[in-house]
């Protein structure tokens, strides 16, 4: 790896990337993942094992990108997300939505809140 390729390794290591971790019911031990690193996880016996081995799949998973000249994306921020989004839709839709939240005796939001977390699917 050359000297430019070392820069760039170092500047995403030292970004603040969010990472997931969840017990293993299966296997015992600990899953380590970064979702915004797609495929980059490891895993450990302990929590300290699996960030630490995190850390190298890290490690690896930035540099293959940066040798195969792959995009990497950098980390998102909660910050840059408000919790809102405009949408425009039928009318038949609009009013389906709010005569359905009517009956359930909440508001349209909370319907549709809870509509969207029923049916979503983070991959």
């Amino acid at each position: 790896m050359n000297k430019d390729m070392k820069k760039r390794l170092e500047k995403y290591m030292s970004l603040n990337y969010r990472i997931e971790l969840i017990k293993d019911p299966y296997e015992g031990g600990y899953v380590i993942s970064y979702p915004d690193l797609r495929g980059c996880l490891s895993c450990g016996e302990t929590i300290d094992e699996a960030v630490e081995n995190g850390e190298d799949a890290k490690k690896e998973w930035l540099t293959a990108a940066i040798e195969d000249g792959i995009s990497i994306p950098e980390p998102l921020e909660d910050c840059e997300f408000s919790g809102q989004f405009r949408l425009r839709m039928p009318k038949s839709l609009h009013k389906h939505l709010a005569d359905r939240a009517r009956a359930e005796g909440i508001s349209m939001n909370q319907y549709c809140i809870y509509l969207l977390s029923q049916n979503i699917s983070l991959q």
